[in-house]
């Protein structure tokens, strides 16, 4: 608690420094505000002489992702303050893409923030976010070759096309250096594990006509497991039931048989901590390691990226250039030890001819018995690469410039996931000696074999890996050109014009052997795939109105055809730049913005998985028992779902809307603020289960015309257990979803920032900068004429409700050093039962120039050590995905240049 009180005093310090500077005009220098010269800024086309356009653009530039304690590109859009999205991380636990990063800009998801290398779009991550939407893997782009990052924050669709609806990241790399940089980066976390490191080199050279640029990357990281962290290495450590690793139930009367004696037998697993479990059902064997000593809470990685550029110029006018940049990465985790219940993918229980009793016989493996956690880790092999070739120049002498490009893009992951073999049923149960009556199995087990651990040697023979390959892929052709029309009395027309032509694809392969009974447990793993084209024209113009007022339109035409179908999309944009004063821009923009349907969404196969929780709510009904007090209300984990894919899905519609002002009273100083309003209909959703579970509640119990076609729908998705089955009769055992165009989600607030540059004299020169970001409203709607719900109230929704940074970077000399600090809004509690409070985490480094070529610096984030923790849902005992259980962490670095 101490840690997280002197973490929020550095936060208080901070922001009464920047209100003290914002009000203290006097100190500022009073240097004119200047302009730039003729630049290039995300979400426009049209080179412009201000950087700051008529809508908000954030700029991080590569020294920033080193100064400010940045480990890698998605760690520093990760803590930018417009990403106010949940999500889950490579370090998240148990996702469908652990080997994968995504931002959520606004929070509107993954899939609505289009993600540009050069300006141009890459591959998707080959295997779905959530199991459900598209996005692009922000977890190995090298930050070495990082020229600056800009987020445009507004919806571009009139310049970029589909799914620019909350943002546009552009990665901007180096296009050009003199020399080679080596730099060797090594570090570690003060509480132990994940020791890392990193070599990059880089540089480039010209050779008369030619340019070029290259960079490696090469870094390792060690894995942190959940024992590694004493607050979390036990599931009992708040006085929670053990975790079950053995159990013999009567599935007929629901009491558990031979207990103590199995517990007796296998006391020395899990570390001597597995014991028995004293329930009103009889003993079973329980220890509180049997998660954490499986659970890794970051991942291990290795990657390598290679990166190589080149611009040749043929004439005066003309400029060939080309870039490639190619990525290895390796990931591994561990999210949970095997485990096995008997007939576990059909009945769950057989009939024992032993005793004449329907059994049901669950076993959760200890480390010591298969050989340590390592041998049931999941690895990820993936392969990235992206190719631009193209043209550039004058068109002759007509003042216009061009560009022609092409551009391809590709994806691979392959998944290595341990998987327990289809005959470990025989293994404890014996042959099968036929089925009864109901056409349940029966054996004749040796109940003595089943209570005795296991070797390394005889597991081994009860597993084996599954391999399945995911890929995708995307290509573009393009030729753009901007110049002026004409002249109007206050200035030029400028203009841009674009004509695209792209295709993409992706192919899911699971291992064949799944589907064949080779694996236990496991089914429905089918292949997908499936590809699109899109052709687009745009046009852009810049217009100014009056010597103080320019105007900003856009327009463009996408057509996608897929699945033998055709959808066409016309977005708009508009925008003025209103300078009543040099050093004061008032600016406004609307836009329309489209997404395309996931890839996904369309073409999915049915895919096996389950909800976190559910709530039964036509048992609780049926039972008579109130949600409060229901023992089938909130259930963790939920019931299993199959979703699959949606070919008549029609595109997302969104249109948002700003208003905001920059003031720039000198060079050394400028601020801005901004509203932001976003809007998406015809929103792609899956079917909500809770909603569903509502409805045939409603239906069972003559509430609604069970005959009507919403109600017999709602049964028909939701597949019971019969009513006389020996285990949980009536039990919910699988809801059936797809996805749909039904939902609206509207979000709006502000951003505001700051920027100040004073020199101190001898003491050094400063730079202050501050950045905070408040949603103001977030809601959504599941169908029309459903009640708006407002996610910022929501005990379910972990958005960031406002967010703020501010750095003060100081330089004197060969010393550089830079402090920040970042504070996060109050999320709820991981069992929705309240608020945690805000927190503050602060990052700061030291650098020195040895000599002219030589430079060594100090690297520590979270230098207070701090650890939100939350016991309010049990184990883990931290707010996953929202904050880090990692501790602080410190790096050493070495940079010299070779001229």
């Amino acid at each position: 608690m101490q840690k997280s009180r002197t973490a929020g005093c550095a936060f208080r310090l901070s922001a009464i420094t920047v209100a003290l500077l914002a009000a203290s005009q006097t100190s500022f220098a009073d240097d004119p505000a200047t302009d730039l010269g003729q630049v290039t800024v995300t979400g426009s086309r049209i080179p412009r002489a201000q950087k700051e356009g008529p809508t908000s653009v954030t700029v991080i530039t590569g020294e920033q992702l080193e100064q400010e304690g940045y480990r890698n590109v998605f760690d520093a859009l990760n803590q930018q303050t417009q990403n106010t999205g949940f999500t889950q991380g490579a370090d998240y636990g148990n996702t469908f893409t652990p080997a994968a990063n995504a931002i959520n800009l606004r929070g509107l998801g993954p899939n609505h923030t289009l993600v540009l290398i050069n300006g141009r779009r890459v591959a998707d991550y080959p295997v779905a976010y959530d199991g459900t939407v598209n996005f692009v893997n922000l977890a190995n782009i090298p930050s070495a070759l990082v020229d600056r990052i800009e987020i445009l924050n507004a919806g571009a669709s009139a310049i970029y096309g589909s799914d620019a609806i909350a943002g546009v990241v552009n990665i901007i790399l180096k296009h050009h250096a003199d020399g080679v940089d080596v730099n060797v980066k090594a570090g570690s976390t003060s509480r132990g594990g994940g020791d890392n490191g990193r070599v990059q080199i880089s540089g480039g050279k010209d050779f008369g006509d030619l340019s070029t640029v290259f960079g490696l990357e090469i870094s390792k990281t060690r894995s942190i497991a959940a024992q590694d962290r004493d607050f979390m290495s036990s599931s009992t450590l708040e006085g929670e039931t053990p975790t079950k690793t053995w159990s013999r139930l009567d599935a007929t009367t629901g009491q558990y048989l031979d207990g103590s004696t199995a517990c007796g037998n296998l006391s020395g697993l899990f570390g001597g901590t597995n014991v028995p479990v004293n329930s009103k059902s009889g003993v079973y064997c329980g220890s509180g390691k049997a998660q954490p000593d499986y659970w890794t809470v970051q991942t291990a990685n290795q990657s390598e990226n290679l990166y190589g550029g080149f611009d040749y110029r043929l004439t005066d006018s003309t400029t060939l250039f080309g870039n490639v940049m190619l990525g290895w990465n390796h990931t591994t985790n561990n999210t949970r030890g095997p485990s096995w219940t008997s007939l576990g993918a059909t009945s769950g229980y057989f009939l024992n001819q032993n005793t004449g009793d329907y059994e049901s016989w669950t076993r959760r493996f200890a480390p010591e018995e298969i050989g340590g956690t390592s041998a049931f880790d999941k690895d990820w092999h993936d392969t990235a690469g992206n190719i631009t070739v193209g043209v550039r120049g004058s068109l002759f002498d007509t003042g216009w410039n061009y560009e022609a490009a092409y551009n391809a893009s590709g994806y691979k992951s392959v998944a290595d996931v341990p998987r327990l073999y289809a005959g470990i049923d025989s293994y404890f149960l014996g042959p099968q000696l036929g089925t009864d009556s109901d056409g349940i199995p029966i054996y004749a087990p040796d109940a003595s074999r089943f209570a005795q651990p296991l070797t390394a040697s005889q597991f081994a023979s009860l597993y084996g890996q599954t391999e399945s390959t995911n890929t995708s892929w995307t290509q573009t052709a393009s030729f753009s050109a901007n110049g002026k029309l004409f002249d109007l009395p206050a200035g030029p027309v400028k203009s841009a014009g674009l004509l695209e032509w792209g295709s993409q694809g992706f192919t899911n392969k699971p291992d064949a052997r799944i589907n064949e009974g080779v694996f236990y447990n496991l089914s429905g793993a089918d292949p997908a795939s499936g590809n699109r084209t899109r052709y687009a024209a745009a046009l852009e113009l810049n217009i100014p109105i009056v010597k103080s007022l320019d105007a900003t339109l856009a327009g463009r035409y996408d057509d996608y055809s897929f699945a033998g179908q055709s959808d066409s999309k016309l977005t708009w944009n508009a925008a003025l730049e209103y300078r009543p004063l040099k050093e004061l821009l008032v600016r406004g923009n609307y836009a329309t913005s489209f997404r395309a349907p996931d890839m996904n969404y369309i073409f999915q196969s049915p895919t096996k998985g389950y909800y976190a929780s559910t709530t039964d709510y036509y048992r609780c009904n049926a039972a008579g028992q109130t949600l409060g007090n229901c023992d089938y209300a909130n259930v963790s984990p939920g019931a299993n779902y199959v979703q699959t894919g949606n070919k008549d899905l029609k595109p997302e519609n969104g249109r948002s809307w700003g208003l905001g002002f920059v003031w720039s009273p000198t060079s050394s100083f400028d601020v801005s603020a901004d509203y932001w309003h976003i809007r998406i209909d015809d929103e792609v959703t899956n079917i909500d289960a809770d909603a569903l579970l509502r409805t045939e509640s409603d239906c069972r119990l003559g509430l609604k015309d069970i005959n009507s076609s919403q109600c017999q729908d709602a049964i028909s998705r939701v597949i019971r257990n019969p009513d006389n089955a020996v285990l949980d009769p009536g039990a919910i055992n699988t809801i059936l979803v797809n996805p749909i165009n039904a939902a609206m989600e509207e979000t709006a607030g502000y951003d505001l920032t700051g920027k100040y540059r004073w020199r101190a004299g001898a003491v050094g020169n400063f730079l202050l900068t501050a950045t905070y970001t408040k949603v103001l409203v977030h809601k959504s709607q599941q169908f029309k004429g459903d009640e708006v719900e407002d996610l910022t109230k929501a005990m379910d929704n972990y958005d960031w409700p406002d967010k703020f940074m501010t750095s003060l970077t100081w330089n004197r000399g060969d010393w550089t050093s830079t402090v920040q600090v970042e504070r996060y809004g109050k999320i709820p509690n991981q069992a929705g039962t309240g608020y945690l409070t805000p927190t503050a985490l602060a990052n700061w480094s030291l650098g020195y120039q040895v000599s002219k070529n030589a430079s060594l610096s100090l690297i520590v984030n979270n230098v207070f050590n701090t650890i939100k923790e939350d016991d309010s849902a049990g184990w883990p005992y931290y707010a996953v995905g929202s904050y880090s259980p990692i501790g602080r962490e410190g790096w050493l670095a070495f940079n010299y240049h070779f001229d």
